[in-house]
């Protein structure tokens, strides 16, 4: 599931037009909380960078 929503993030630029400034903004805010603040439970209830991060560290 985690790369279904890899490629989405990859392709949202791609296949969106921003016609302003503020709409881009929007996207980019977005993909910044998928990763950084969105809490999984099926990642131990961390974000994905931080089960990243955790796992690259204790790896």
């Amino acid at each position: 599931m985690e790369s279904f929503f890899g490629t989405l993030k990859a392709e949202y630029f791609h296949l969106n037009r921003f016609d302003t400034i503020e709409e881009l903004t929007r996207g980019i805010a977005y993909i910044h909380y998928y990763n950084h603040q969105r809490i999984k439970q099926k990642l131990k209830g961390l974000s994905p960078v931080q089960y990243r991060t955790q796992a690259m560290t204790t790896g």
